[in-house]
Formats: C-alpha cells, sequence, structure tokens
C-alpha cells in the first residue's frame, strides 16, 4: 500500500512539479498564446482542458484490453472528442460569453498534443486510477502555466483582473501606463519562457548520460 501511495503521489506531482507540459516538455504552446489574454479565459481553458486529459486517460486505460492496437488512435480520438464536446456545450449552456470569447480553441483540445500524448503513453499501459492521476497532474500543470501568464498579462497589458481594473487612478495619475505589448502574442512567448527559465532553476531536469 505504501508503494502504491508513493507511485500515485510521483503519477500526480511530477507534471506539476518536475515535469510540466509547457514549462519543461513545451506542448501546448498554441492555446497557451491565444487564450492568455484574459485571467478568466485562462482559468476556463485550464479547467476544460483538465477534465477532457483526466477522464479521457481514464476511459481510455479502462478499455486498454479490449482496444485492438491498429485502431487504437481512432478509439482515442473518439473518446477525447465526446468529452471535447461535453465540454464546450457546457461553455456554450453555462458560460456563453466566455464560450465566444475562447472560440474555436475548446474544440481545438482534441488535437492538443498533452491530451493526446498522456492517451497513448500512459493511459494504455496503466491501470485507470493511475492514469486518471496522470492526466489531471498534467491537466493541472497546463492550467498552473496557463493562469500565471493570463494574470501578468491581463495584469500588466490592461490593468485588469478578471475584468475589473485593480490598478489605482493614483497610479495612473503618476505616469503608470499599461504594457500594452503584453497582450499581443510576443508577451505570452516571454512570460512562458520566464516560467521555463524559472522551473529550470527551481528544479533542474537531470542531464541524460550517454
Amino acid at each position: 500500500m505504501k508503494i502504491t501511495k508513493t507511485k500515485s503521489f510521483k503519477t500526480f506531482s511530477e507534471p506539476l512539479l518536475t515535469n510540466n507540459p509547457v514549462s519543461v516538455q513545451i506542448l501546448g504552446i498554441c492555446s497557451a498564446l491565444a487564450v492568455t489574454v484574459q485571467l478568466k479565459t485562462s482559468v476556463v481553458m485550464a479547467l476544460s482542458l483538465t477534465f477532457v486529459v483526466s477522464f479521457s486517460s481514464l476511459i481510455i486505460s479502462a478499455m486498454r484490453n479490449l482496444i485492438p492496437r491498429n485502431i487504437r488512435i481512432i478509439v482515442e480520438l473518439t473518446v477525447v472528442a465526446s468529452l471535447v464536446i461535453i465540454a464546450d456545450q457546457l461553455l456554450k449552456a453555462f458560460m456563453y460569453d466566455v464560450s465566444k470569447q475562447l472560440s474555436v480553441f475548446v474544440g481545438l483540445i482534441i488535437t492538443n498534443c498533452i491530451v493526446l500524448g498522456r492517451a497513448e503513453t500512459y493511459a494504455m499501459s496503466h491501470p485507470p486510477h493511475l492514469s486518471f492521476l496522470d492526466g489531471l497532474g498534467n491537466g493541472l500543470g497546463y492550467g498552473a502555466i496557463l493562469v500565471l501568464v493570463g494574470f501578468m498579462r491581463e495584469l500588466l497589458g490592461s490593468g485588469k483582473l478578471f475584468g475589473i481594473g485593480v490598478v489605482p487612478d493614483f497610479a495612473y495619475n503618476a505616469g503608470y501606463e499599461n504594457m500594452g505589448f503584453m497582450l499581443l502574442a510576443p508577451g505570452a512567448f516571454i512570460m512562458i519562457g520566464l516560467l521555463a527559465w524559472l522551473q529550470n532553476t527551481v528544479a533542474p531536469q537531470k542531464e541524460q548520460r550517454k
């Protein structure tokens, strides 16, 4: 039991602490650039992908012994697409304005290499509970970067958080100006680059010996 708990914790925590899918593996960059202009869209996108990657890994792992190897990619895509449709419809039903802001990027979760990568490389060869934890860890790791980038871009770019102004008027009267550059794609690249540098400084990856 102790070994199981240790392995479960490692499976969940590794993508959060030492092997983040964005800052270490450099995956999911397109959505990180597109949806992080505002913190609200960053949070919703993070939750949507976490939902999809967690439950797709769980379902695919539960079916792994029943899926013929030659059609496994088709089955994986079907499972992921079904969960993406559910997430998209829930957003349209309860958060329509945010759904419009996210545009096609929720639908494009099906092509996100994090989701398909975890299904193919982990869920197909591990039991359901570990696959779910792996998907949850990777989703939260991805989401943490999105939220951090969205927080900094919206705060520095427009002086707001969740669409509410947080920079006081006296700061503007004293000469403070918003950094409009942060609302552009290069601003997101810079923030992701800084987070990748911080990740490798705090928790450097072990070099593989030849």
